[in-house]
């Protein structure tokens, strides 16, 4: 490795960052300034560009987002939503922890924090004002549950983690010392997110009822009825069952994530255009036109952060920055704290898919030397990047929260602070119980 190649990369990216570059420019740039320093042939851009958006694994990403937008225009998620809402009754702060189930239910059809947070949020912070909630007690709730759309499969991000990690084996060293570890795959991602989700949202549910104690906030009018959960059950079927076709289908084997995530359209057009008559042409084209800006600004990050990452690989800096780190403390649990703590600082700044691509060959390499399994780690890695979309400056679900609440974000971010302290707390008991993202995997035979 050439001397200054590290000084070179990432001073190229800081500076076009700092500049206000796009995140696609300050990576390709810095990639492409590190590959002439070093000597090499620009053209092999080129390759890394077709190799990196020529997977079949990444076929699943546009097909999910089409899924999520298709799902949101046909009614399935605003049954979704009224479902959760069914259960809110009189309870403290019951309609907003309907609010966080719903958003449950939600990120298990989206994928996606923002989209979650949109389609709950336009329904849920109207009535949590109307029951006598503070608009900014009210956006912030939102913003803040909205995060565990990417926790819930199927999630973008662990698509992305899939795709990134499945390159970077383990070094011979960290296999002599810990064992064999297990290969990553988008199934198994999957299947991991479920009981850190549910955990994510136990924490904030718990923050929820402390916080609305001291509030006096109650849920809606009306008391908790039955009959009204069966009733919000029988209209949402259909949208009850989407998720249960498109995750039993994967877990069961029957098809691929990327073949699931086709099923899902299939599925949606079906019951949008045939049982809820809600779906009509007009409809389809803006999902599509949704699904190509996101897809293709996704696919263009995902091209530049493959180079940047495999000028990182191509000159050992990942195992230079895990030989730094393990200098300092090889104590699991310091290890876990120094990398939680970066990714809520880097959540706060970039972009989680572009974290993601940036981060896991630099610090995927240190988790296998102390022994983290892969799976642990990606699950660790998308919950705590999920707390970046309600913390500022970046956060994505503040911005939309403060849109339709017509709060300051200043004043929604001040509110979220507990839930992103909450979050936090969940984040630290699913790093330090493995079991919590790996048990279910083992039970189903992955």
């Amino acid at each position: 490795m050439s001397d200054y190649v590290v000084e070179v990369l990432f001073g190229t990216f800081a500076l076009l960052m700092v500049l206000g570059a796009p995140i696609t420019v300050a990576l390709g740039v810095a990639a492409l300034a590190a590959m002439l320093y070093l000597g090499d042939n620009p053209i092999k851009m080129v390759q890394m560009a077709w190799s990196s958006v020529g997977s079949f694994p990444l076929m699943a990403l546009p097909s999910f987002i089409l899924a999520g937008a298709l799902m949101e225009a046909a009614g399935l998620s605003r049954r979704l939503i009224s479902v959760a809402e069914s259960l809110a009754g009189p309870f403290t702060g019951g309609l907003s922890a309907a609010t966080i189930v719903a958003c449950l239910f939600f990120g298990a059809i989206s994928g996606s924090g923002p989209a979650t947070t949109a389609a709950v949020g336009m329904l849920m912070i109207p009535g949590m004002i109307r029951n006598g909630y503070s608009r900014d007690y009210a956006a912030s709730t939102t913003a803040a549950a909205g995060g565990l759309g990417i926790v819930i499969p199927p999630s973008i991000p662990m698509i992305i983690y899939g795709i990134s990690a499945m390159g970077i084996a383990p070094d011979p060293a960290a296999v002599e010392a810990h064992g064999q570890f297990q290969s990553v795959s988008i199934s198994k991602m999957f299947i991991a997110g479920f009981l850190p989700g549910a955990v994510m949202a136990g924490g904030l549910l718990l923050m929820n009822y402390v916080r609305c104690k001291r509030r006096g906030y109650h849920g809606s009018s009306e008391t908790l009825s039955l009959r009204k959960f069966m009733c919000a059950c029988y209209q949402g079927f259909w949208a009850l069952l989407a998720p249960v076709v498109i995750l039993g289908g994967i877990y069961t084997g029957m098809f691929t994530p990327t073949e699931a995530a086709i099923i899902a359209i299939f599925y949606t057009l079906f019951v949008g255009i045939f049982i809820y008559r809600e779906l009509d042409l007009r409809e389809v084209f803006k999902a599509l036109e949704a699904t190509t800006w996101l897809a293709g600004r996704v696919l263009l990050v995902l091209f530049a952060a493959t180079i940047f990452g495999r000028v990182l690989i191509e000159n050992n800096i990942p195992g230079i920055i895990a030989g730094g780190i393990l200098g300092l403390t090889t104590n699991i649990y310091a290890i876990w704290a120094l990398i939680i703590g970066m990714l809520l600082i880097v959540g706060m700044f970039m972009e989680t898919l572009a974290a993601i691509m940036i981060l896991v060959p630099v610090m995927l390499p240190v988790a296998y030397m102390v022994g983290i399994d892969p799976i642990h780690f990606g699950i660790v890695m998308i919950c705590t990047l999920s707390v970046g979309f309600q913390t500022p400056p970046l956060g994505e679900n503040l911005f939309i929260a403060s849109g339709i609440s017509g709060e300051t974000i200043e004043k929604i971010s001040v509110t979220a602070l507990p839930f992103a302290i909450a979050s936090t707390a969940a984040i630290f008991v699913i790093a330090l119980f493995p079991q919590i993202a790996l048990w279910l995997p083992a039970l189903l035979g992955y």
